[in-house]
């Protein structure tokens, strides 16, 4: 039998056979938190996240004490929090929870609770209606452990949300046409795996989402769409005429549309 465990530690190192900074090095995890946040002066969730959330509603109740692991700068904490009666987030980075108090003063919440931990090595065992995390397993080397821990803490429901593929299309054309491309090597399929392999069963609710990307310059355009080609040597003309066929440009910008999706893993919690 395949152990998707292992698979998933497998797939944390990077192409060039290595596990990169972020993953294994808290400072490093630290440095990058905060400098995302540094400019935020307000809450503002992604755009894709508006359609995410309407399928993550559906699934919690009014009277839910809540559990969000990882919430990163709320994409969906704060409108959770509107729903339910309580919500606890759980972070691993200070500039992460400090923007989330400060945004929750602002917006008067006072059914919040705030944890900076890590939920992988956190040691306590309180229990929660639902366990609910989104796009916070990269680090997670110990998979299977963390969403046994899930599992465990959870009387109601356990939520698990990742973004999906596929790549953006002219990454696509270019991998059909033998150009070496940084796919990347971890995805909701593997968590599904994971969770079968534990012995539990989930639901999982696709999301269909677009993202739409929009640059000053041409040499802005190409410059970050060419940063997954992992060939040393490779036709610049022949790149530039396959990205082209997504991209529009209009009063003087260029924007590039394309699909991805984003997955919904929940289920009863095994056990409790």
């Amino acid at each position: 039998m395949t152990d998707y465990i292992e698979l998933w530690r497998q797939a944390m190192v990077d192409h060039t056979g290595k596990i990169p900074n972020r993953l294994k090095d808290d400072a490093a995890e630290e440095a990058f938190w905060s400098s995302r946040v540094a400019g935020k002066k307000q809450h503002e969730p992604d755009p894709y996240a508006k359609l995410v959330q309407q399928e993550l509603m559906a699934l919690l109740k009014t009277d839910d004490h809540v559990l969000e692991i990882g919430p990163g700068w709320g994409n969906y904490t704060f409108d959770i929090a509107k729903e339910v009666k309580k919500i606890t987030c759980m972070d691993s980075s200070k500039s992460i929870i400090s923007f989330l108090k400060s945004q929750a003063n602002v917006k008067g919440f006072e059914n919040m609770e705030l944890i900076h931990d890590k939920w992988e090595s956190e040691t306590k065992r309180d229990k929660y209606d639902v366990v609910f995390g989104f796009n916070c397993y990269y680090r997670m080397k110990e998979i299977g452990h963390t969403l046994l821990k899930m599992n465990e803490s959870a009387t109601r429901l356990v939520i698990v949300g990742m973004t999906t593929g596929p790549e953006k299309p002219h990454y696509m054309e270019l991998k059909q046409r033998g150009y070496t491309i940084n796919v990347r090597k971890r995805d909701y399929i593997h968590i599904l795996n994971v969770l079968y392999q534990l012995g539990i069963l989930a639901d999982c609710k696709i999301v269909k989402l677009k993202s739409k990307k929009i640059y000053s310059t041409y040499e802005e355009l190409y410059r970050e769409n060419t940063t997954k080609i992992l060939d040393e040597d490779f036709s610049h003309d022949e790149v530039k005429t396959i990205l082209d066929k997504y991209v529009e440009e209009k009063d003087g910008v260029f924007e590039y549309e394309y699909p991805f999706h984003a997955a919904l893993m929940y289920w009863n919690p095994k056990g409790n």
